[in-house]
């Protein structure tokens, strides 16, 4: 006869264990202690084997059948009911230790091993940390589907950080290629939400035209709003050399050849992967000099350090700010500088636009686009460097705005 809940509940603990048959294999084992647990015996290939089903009562006697009868199913495709649940549990154990917060994490010590800098690498785990970890950092990567990545990525989405959102997703379909090379996942979800996210309206950086160059001038001698001198040379040199924002606000005294009158920007911090040189005018050169007598006593690594904490970089807002304090908000940022000069140097100065892209290291163009790049007309670039801070001195004396600001210099 078959088992019955009273049956089963009222089954005594005996001096020796014994077992309470409920038919198809199933039986209760209820041990001396009062241990009652489910066990299941089958036949796979001619031999007797058995598994166990679960304790009761976290196991009640229906549940214990529905297990009989899914290891039943497994027989009759020929699968050992045993051996199906060793793997269950190894794939439990996998998942353990293959979530996606630990996988981010392996994948991100082989990046900044591979050549990430410092601060790149520390920003990149960041927002993994404040955007991703919290919601799918302890799910397994295996079983992490397109809906809740898009469902994660819309948080951020409705604070309205569209380029954040934009960068995660990136990240994140980088975490699972590496999942799957490492053999811990087999899909990529990120191409599926290909158009599921906001998508910011493409906004060029404000950017001053060639004519309203005294005006800057005139604003930064005039100092109405009493800039640190740090601050103003950041200004005067991003405009002498306009390299990207961030290539000026991690520069190091060790990447400058005052001999050779060459910045050698280091690949890690360029978009290109490849380091960038970039001439340096007798102007700028000056000016550096004049960073370096000003700070020389702060033993800090950085020619633009913060004046509030010498050796951390001055901070990425530090050059657009001061522009808005000096009247030009809307009207200029700090990336604005290379657009002022592309116009400008190919306006006024009639230069190669070859010679201009390679000055602000973009990639050329055409079939000849990286043997050009390598060849980097360098001989060119530091001519046309020298005229570029030339042209910005005749800007200054005009009207003798600047006083003894630049010193004209004759290439």
């Amino acid at each position: 006869m078959k088992l019955t809940d009273t049956a089963v509940r009222n089954a005594k603990p005996k001096e020796k264990t014994y077992k309470l048959f409920d038919g198809a294999g199933v039986y209760l084992e209820v041990t001396p202690k009062g241990g009652k647990l489910w066990r299941l015996k089958y036949y796979y290939l001619g031999k007797e084997k058995r598994i166990s089903l679960g304790p009761y009562p976290l196991v009640t006697l229906a549940q214990a059948r529905e297990k009989r009868d899914a290891a039943k199913k497994d027989l009759l495709k020929n699968i050992d009911p045993s051996a199906a649940k060793q793997e269950h549990r190894q794939e439990i154990i996998r998942n353990a230790a293959n979530t996606f917060e630990a996988i981010a994490h392996e994948w991100h010590k082989l990046k900044k091993d591979s050549g990430w800098s410092e601060a790149h690498a520390a920003n990149v785990m960041r927002r993994l940390e404040m955007d991703v970890f919290p919601y799918i950092g302890k799910r397994p990567l295996s079983g992490i589907d397109a809906p809740e990545i898009l469902g994660t990525l819309r948080k951020i989405e409705t604070r309205g950080a569209l380029e954040i959102a934009a960068r995660i997703r990136g990240l994140c379909g980088q975490i699972f290629r590496y999942g799957i090379q490492t053999g811990r996942c087999a899909n990529n979800p990120i191409p599926d939400l290909a158009g599921a996210l906001k998508t910011k309206k493409t906004a060029h950086f404000a950017a001053l035209d060639s004519k309203e160059i005294p005006e800057l001038l005139h604003a930064i001698e005039r100092n109405d709003q009493r800039l640190f001198g740090g601050t103003r040379r950041a200004i005067l040199f991003n405009l002498l050399t306009f390299v990207r924002p961030g290539e000026l606000r991690y520069a190091k005294w060790e990447e400058f050849n005052f001999n050779e009158k060459l910045w050698t920007i280091p690949a890690e911090r360029m978009k290109m992967r490849r380091p960038h040189l970039v001439p340096l005018s007798k102007q700028a050169i000056t000016l550096l000099e004049e960073q370096r007598e000003e700070y020389k006593y702060l033993k800090t690594p950085w020619v633009f350090p913060s004046p509030i904490r010498p050796k951390d970089p001055m901070s990425d807002g530090a050059v657009l700010m001061a522009l808005k304090r000096l009247g030009f908000k809307g009207r200029m940022t700090a990336h604005g500088f290379r657009a002022l000069a592309r116009t400008t140097i190919r306006e006024k100065l009639d230069y190669d636009p070859d010679v201009i892209e390679a000055q602000l290291a973009h990639k050329a163009a055409g079939p000849l686009g990286e043997a050009y790049n390598r060849a980097q007309h360098l001989t060119k670039r530091k001519q046309m460097m020298q005229e570029w801070a030339n042209y910005i001195d005749d800007q200054a004396n005009r009207g003798k705005i600047i006083k003894g600001r630049f010193r004209r210099e004759v290439s």
